[in-house]
């Protein structure tokens, strides 16, 4: 199952060059921990970076920095890994434990953001699989009582 199928489309973005504190707005505004950091070229947002709010807490306020002085690129993550959004789930979560992370932004054939695929998504998709064999097993169960009493 491509991962496409399963992912967040509606990803909150910013870009490099805006502040570290606009940063945490946002991530406030949109309850999220992360934001994926884009580039627009030629009209697509394409994914360079990430920036989280672990990342501000590490490296703005343990440090004792002035957050209005940083912009996002000064405390983002830049070893990005993406998956292709016609990539299975399978390969994305072994990308995802290679590189261990708990997110990976979606990209289209070219290199244009798509969504992100978290945990979270994985394990949403998981439990209604389960759901779906355990009620296969009830039904299987109910039936034999009615039909062989």
């Amino acid at each position: 199952m491509p991962v496409d199928t399963i992912c967040n489309h509606n990803v909150a973005t910013i870009e490099a060059d805006e502040d570290i504190i606009e940063a945490a707005r946002r991530m406030r505004q949109t309850h999220v921990g992360d934001l994926i950091v884009v580039e627009t070229r030629d009209g697509r947002d394409v994914p360079i970076g990430v920036i989280t709010d672990r990342d501000i807490v590490i490296q703005v306020v343990a440090k004792d920095v002035a957050p209005s002085t940083l912009k996002v690129a000064d405390a983002m993550s830049r070893e990005l890994i993406t998956v292709r959004k016609d990539n299975g789930i399978d390969f994305a979560l072994q990308k995802m434990q290679r590189a261990g992370v708990r997110r990976i932004p979606v990209v289209d054939q070219n290199g244009a953001l798509s969504g992100v695929l978290a945990m979270d998504d994985v394990v949403d998709h998981l439990a209604a699989q389960l759901g779906y064999i355990a009620g296969a097993i009830r039904i299987e169960q109910r039936k034999e009582t009615q039909t062989r009493p």
